[in-house]
C-alpha cells in the first residue's frame, strides 16, 4: 500500500511539475489573478509591485550561487573528494544509504542551511558513484529532505531575529516583542528540539522504506559522476605560470580570509551566517586546490550549475512583490492570508494555524526574511491578543517557512544542479515527505502550548 502511495506521488509529480523556471513562471500568474481581486489592486498595481520586487534579491541570488559554486569547488578538490569518498564508503545497502544521506543531510541543515543543501547533494552523488543498485532520484530527494529542520536550527532566521535586539525587532513585530527572546526559548527549547529530532528520525526511516524495488530502481552510470581533476604535474615556463601554479599565493590569500573569520567568529563573537559559509568554503577551497589556477579551472566547471539560481531568482522576488506589496487599498495578500487564519484561532489553534499560514505564504515568498518581514507584524500582535507566547509563535513562523520547502523547487536548485537533475525527479518523493512531516509538526505545535 505504502509503495503504490509513493508511485502515484512519483508519477503524479512527474506528469504534472513542470521545469522549475516554467513553475516560477505559473506562481507569478497565480500570484497576479488572486492579488487583484482579493486585495483590492489594479492591474497597475499589481504590475509595478511585481516589477519593483523583482530586483529586491540581487544580494541574496549572489549569495547563493556562490554557496552553489564554491561548495562544489570545495568537493571536487582531491583532498576533499578522499574524505567524502570514505564517509560515502559507509553505507552497504541501498536502504541504508538512503538513511544516512538523511541523517546526514538534515543534522548539516539544522547547523547551517548553506552548508547542508551543498554538503546533503555531494554526499548523495559520492554515494550513487559508490554504491550500486541505489535509486539515485531517492538518494538526492533524501538529501534536499533534511532542509526541513533549517529554520528550526541555529541559521534559523526568524529564531535568530527575535534574538537580536533593538529597533528593527520592535518595528517588526509591532512592538509586541520589546526584548530580545533568548534562543533557550526558541531553538534550544525542549519542544523545538522534540519537533526537529522526530522529523529527523521520521525522514530517516520513511526515505528508506521508500526505495524502490527491482526494475524500479532508477541508477545512475557511475562514470558518468566521475569528475576529471586539475593537472598539477604542467611545467611551469614563464613567470604568468609560475604565478598560477604558486602554491605560496594561495596560502597567502587563504590565512588572511581564514584569519578573518577566526575574527569575526571567536574574537569578535559573531554568528555563521551565510557570508562566513560561502567564505569558509572559497579559502578551504582554495587551500584544498593547492593552486590558484587549479581552483580558477574548478570553479569555472562549477559555475555552469548557478544557471537556475541566476535565471529564477528574480522571478521569485517579483512574486513576493505581489504577495506583499498594496496598492490604494493598503492591503497585501498575505496579511490577507494570514488574517484568514487568525480569524478561526483561538489560545489552542493559534500556533498550528500560524504555521499553516506560513506555510501556504511559504510557497509565494520562499525566504526566510522575507516571511518574517511579511508575518512578524500580523502574526506577533494577533499572538500576542490571544495569550500565546512571542517564542511559539516565532517558532510557528519558521516551522512553516521551512515546511514547504519540500515541495517548493526553488531552494531544490542547489541540490539540482549538484546531481545533474530536475525538479520533478525528486518531488514526487518530497511530496511523501512533505505529509509524513506535516503530521510530526502539527501534532507538536498543539503539545507546545
Amino acid at each position: 500500500m505504502f509503495q503504490k502511495l509513493i508511485n502515484a506521488c512519483v508519477k503524479l509529480v512527474q506528469r504534472y511539475l513542470p521545469e522549475p523556471f516554467i513553475f516560477a513562471i505559473i506562481l507569478t500568474l497565480v500570484a497576479f489573478c488572486v492579488a487583484i481581486p482579493i486585495c483590492d489592486q489594479s492591474v497597475v498595481e499589481a504590475v509595478e509591485n511585481w516589477g519593483d520586487g523583482v530586483w529586491s534579491l540581487l544580494a541574496f541570488s549572489m549569495q547563493m550561487a556562490l554557496v552553489l559554486v564554491c561548495g562544489s569547488t570545495l568537493a571536487a578538490a582531491p583532498a576533499v573528494k578522499k574524505v567524502v569518498s570514505k564517509l560515502a564508503s559507509a553505507p552497504k545497502t541501498p536502504a541504508g544509504a538512503i538513511a544516512f544521506v538523511s541523517a546526514i543531510s538534515s543534522v548539516a541543515c539544522w547547523l547551517n542551511w548553506g552548508f547542508g543543501l551543498i554538503v546533503g547533494a555531494i554526499l548523495a552523488k559520492e554515494v550513487a558513484r559508490k554504491l550500486q543498485g541505489v535509486d539515485y532520484r531517492l538518494l538526492i530527494a533524501s538529501a534536499y529532505s533534511g532542509f526541513v529542520v533549517w529554520h528550526s536550527g541555529i541559521s534559523g532566521s526568524v529564531p535568530l531575529s527575535m534574538a537580536t535586539a533593538g529597533d528593527a525587532l520592535v518595528k517588526a513585530t509591532n512592538g509586541i516583542v520589546a526584548e530580545p527572546v533568548v534562543l533557550n526559548e526558541t531553538i534550544f527549547s525542549i519542544y523545538n528540539i522534540g519537533i526537529a529530532l522526530a522529523v529527523i528520525v521520521a525522514l530517516v526511516i520513511v526515505n528508506a522504506l521508500m526505495h524502490p524495488k527491482g526494475d524500479a530502481v532508477l541508477c545512475v552510470d557511475r562514470s558518468l559522476l566521475c569528475e576529471e581533476g586539475c593537472d598539477e604535474k604542467v611545467v611551469a615556463i614563464t613567470p604568468a605560470d609560475k604565478m598560477e601554479r604558486s602554491p605560496v599565493l594561495t596560502w597567502i590569500i587563504s590565512i588572511l580570509g581564514l584569519a578573518y573569520l577566526v575574527i569575526k567568529l571567536f574574537v569578535r563573537g559573531g554568528g555563521l551566517d551565510l557570508n562566513s559559509v560561502i567564505m569558509l568554503f572559497l579559502f578551504i577551497g582554495l587551500l584544498a586546490h593547492k593552486t590558484p589556477i587549479c581552483y580558477v579551472n574548478a570553479f569555472t566547471k562549477a559555475a555552469t550549475g548557478a544557471a537556475g539560481i541566476l535565471l529564477q531568482f528574480p522571478f521569485y522576488a517579483g512574486i513576493m512583490g505581489i504577495i506583499t506589496g498594496t496598492g490604494a487599498s493598503g492591503v497585501s495578500l498575505a496579511g490577507e492570508i494570514s488574517d484568514a487564519f487568525i480569524s478561526i484561532s483561538n489560545e489552542t489553534t493559534y500556533p498550528l494555524l500560524t504555521f499553516l499560514s506560513a506555510a501556504i505564504v511559504n510557497v509565494f515568498v520562499p525566504s526566510g526574511g522575507g516571511q518574517w518581514a511579511v508575518q512578524a507584524p500580523i502574526m506577533f500582535p494577533a499572538g500576542a491578543q490571544l495569550g500565546v507566547d512571542p517564542a511559539i509563535t516565532g517558532m510557528a513562523i519558521a516551522w512553516g517557512d521551512a515546511w514547504t520547502n519540500l515541495i517548493q523547487p526553488f531552494w531544490a536548485i542547489p541540490a539540482l544542479a549538484i546531481a545533474k537533475l530536475n525538479a520533478k525527479d525528486i518531488m514526487g518523493f518530497c511530496l511523501i515527505d512533505l505529509l509524513v512531516t506535516g503530521v510530526i509538526i502539527c501534532a507538536g505545535f498543539l503539545l507546545w502550548v
